[in-house]
């Protein structure tokens, strides 16, 4: 899922590469007393809405000169007939193919750890033969999507066929997750988010917060960090949001104003800008249901526990509504306290940005079509449950829109392969923690932790906040959020319940911080990955603010959003 916009970004920048000049053109330019043309300085928005994840001068610099034989040091040969022949030609060896198939350090430690649990680890009697078997492998499948021996979808389909293959699950029973309708709702958000993208829709959004809002730097990052909130709920993928639509216009306007990646410049502007929309976008994803991919496959598996969120669109919405917004409009401020910008103000941005849409041009055809697409699914997607219409359906009309009037076609869904592999791996995950569910290993789990729970005493509310401190900062061992969802929620909310906590209370709030986790460090999410590629954040500063915002987004949330629950009526 988090590969959408990364798989674009290679893409972009395999077309983006100039084609080195010949010796002979190199040779020439090289020799010249005057330079016929200046090198043109970077536009402040590339025409391309995805980002180059390097200096844009790169390419404009020429390779270095092969150097030249000294004819005292090599004389030259005497001539002989053969002088004309074309000099013998060298054979460059071969490039070594990279190793095919499974890692094996991750392969082996992926498999140990379901054997280990299969074949060493006592069976409790409560538990059958076959939800152990069954717990084995869905260790092994949760700890090869860490490890990443095989690409996800693949370990995910070798899951499938063991439990297949050893007789856990029935082939009916194993593939039954792929009929799911929050699984498809995704897949097809996912070609939301390439509409948004092609049509340039998202593009243009962002541009018209920066003209209006960009005067300050401060400014400048209110509108990104508004605009995003905007487009949120259309693109469930904060990685597509970042990589296609706001890197690069932040990118932009930090080399304009003399902030480049890598060097000490980069503090004037970029650094504050990458580091303020990468903090934001988490409170993003998690005020919208549609925002994130995970935020469905997390009310899945609450669904699978018996769990079930009513209206979820609108739940989820009024859930986060208050402690989100409050902390979108406080990270930028707080960040402009704790790590300014050099520049203060950005006089010329609002004038830039200005230029760029007229150069965009009026709001074309495919543009309008998308608003109103998305309008529609938003607006069923509020009002589905009271109108018969489920929220999958909702998407399938906005969808078939989109293809019968031409904003996307059928080559644009055959080529999202983050869509497919998404929907591959998410059914086996969801596939298999409902069979766990079923034979009994969830109840076993929860029994569990209530009697430790019981033994030191702690009231529902303190579990709740040990629980949730847990789940969020155990995130450092995860460099995927959707990895994490399937490796710990479903447990993280079964210790809920037997500590006593409101279920819905439980449920949203796991996804909540699954979102917030995002930011922690520069492996913690796919958008967490390209944000820290642009080089603009150092290392050192990225893990402290990330630990800073965690605890500040903690204070929000805990104390926002307590009282705000409580008045909504979740406990």
């Amino acid at each position: 899922m988090e590969s959408l916009a990364l798989h674009c970004f290679s893409t972009a920048t395999a077309t983006a590469t100039a084609t080195p000049l010949s010796l002979k053109s190199r040779t020439s330019l090289h020799f010249r007393s005057k330079p016929t043309s200046k090198v043109p300085q970077p536009s402040i928005f590339p025409p391309s809405s995805f980002l180059t994840l390097r200096s844009p001068l790169n390419s404009l610099l020429f390779p270095p000169l092969p150097k030249l034989r000294n004819p005292f040091l090599y004389p030259t040969r005497a001539t002989s007939q053969n002088d004309n022949d074309p000099p013998p030609q060298t054979t460059a060896p071969p490039p070594t193919s990279p190793p095919q198939g499974a890692k094996i350090l991750p392969f082996v430690i992926s498999i140990s750890i379901g054997l280990i649990v299969r074949f060493l680890v006592p069976r409790p009697v409560e538990v059958t033969l076959q939800a152990w078997q069954l717990l084995s492998i869905f260790l092994s499948t949760i700890a090869g999507l860490v490890l990443s021996p095989l690409p996800v979808g693949a370990w995910a389909f070798l899951g499938l066929t063991v439990s297949i293959v050893t007789r856990t699950l029935s082939f009916t029973t194993a593939f039954s997750a792929f009929t799911n309708e929050v699984i498809w709702l995704i897949v097809i958000s996912f070609f939301f988010a390439r509409g948004f993208v092609k049509t340039g829709l998202g593009d243009r959004i962002a541009t018209y917060f920066v003209k209006w809002l960009g005067k300050s730097t401060l400014g400048l990052s209110y509108g990104l960090t508004l605009s995003e909130a905007l487009i949120a709920p259309a693109m469930p993928s904060t990685t597509a949001r970042a990589g296609g639509v706001f890197l690069p216009i932040i990118k932009s306007l930090s080399l304009s104003a003399g902030s480049r990646p890598g060097d000490s410049s980069s503090r004037k502007l970029g650094s504050y800008l990458v580091q303020s929309q990468f903090q934001a976008s988490g409170n993003s994803s998690a005020l919208f249901l549609t925002a994130a991919a995970q935020n469905l496959l997390c009310l899945k598996l609450a669904e699978e526990l018996g769990i079930i969120v009513l209206n979820p669109w609108v739940s989820w919405f009024k859930a986060a509504s208050l402690p989100a917004l409050v902390s979108l409009l406080l990270t930028p401020l707080i960040l402009y306290k704790l790590y300014p910008p050099e520049i203060k103000d950005t006089p010329d941005a609002p004038a830039t940005a200005a230029k760029k849409l007229e150069q965009m041009g009026p709001v074309t055809r495919n543009e309008w079509i998308m608003v109103g697409t998305m309008l529609l699914a938003v607006t069923l997607w509020v009002c589905g449950d009271t109108i018969g219409i489920p929220s999958v359906v909702a998407a399938m009309i906005g969808l078939s829109i989109l293809l019968l009037l031409g904003v996307l076609d059928w080559d644009d869904c055959l080529s999202e392969k983050s869509a497919w592999d998404t929907l591959a791996w998410f059914a086996v995950l969801v596939g298999m923690a409902g069979q766990l569910t079923s034979v009994g290993i969830v109840s076993w789990m929860s029994g569990c932790v209530a009697k430790v729970l019981q033994s030191l005493s702690l009231s529902w509310p303190a579990a709740f906040v040990v629980l949730q401190a847990s789940y969020f900062f155990i995130h450092y061992l995860f460099a995927s959020q959707t990895g994490h969802v399937g490796a710990l929620y479903s447990a993280f909310l079964a210790m809920h319940s037997a500590a006593g906590v409101p279920g819905v209370l439980a449920a949203l709030a796991l996804a909540f911080n699954t979102n917030l986790f995002g930011a922690l460090t520069h492996y913690s999410s796919g958008q967490a990955a390209v944000y820290y590629g642009t080089g603009y954040l150092e290392l050192p500063d990225l893990f402290k603010m990330g630990f800073v915002m965690a605890i500040v987004n903690a204070i929000i949330w805990g104390g926002v959003g307590a009282l705000w629950w409580k008045f909504l009526g979740l406990y």
